[in-house]
């Protein structure tokens, strides 16, 4: 057993695997995940700061799909967006 801290409400919890979400916040993540995934499909050259502008979500979390391995960086070009 695995004792975990959730990245969301931080609370300590035992799982059988190492996992960064406890179950309450599971679905949580999941929807912040999937709103990320979208916004990049259609602006897909976006930093952390923009994203977390957009969606409300903090750039720390966006930053730590990063760090999880569920983003990737890509090296594209970046674009003036308009006001």
């Amino acid at each position: 057993m695995y004792t975990n801290v959730c990245k969301h409400c931080f609370k300590v919890f035992k799982s059988k695997f190492r996992t960064l979400t406890c179950p309450d916040c599971r679905q949580l993540d999941q929807d912040h995940f999937d709103d990320i995934e979208s916004y990049l499909r259609e602006y897909p050259n976006s930093n952390a700061i923009q994203i977390s502008e957009a969606l409300g979500i903090t750039a720390y979390e966006v930053l730590k799909y990063l760090n999880e391995g569920r983003l990737n960086i890509s090296k594209g070009y970046f674009e003036q967006m308009d006001d």
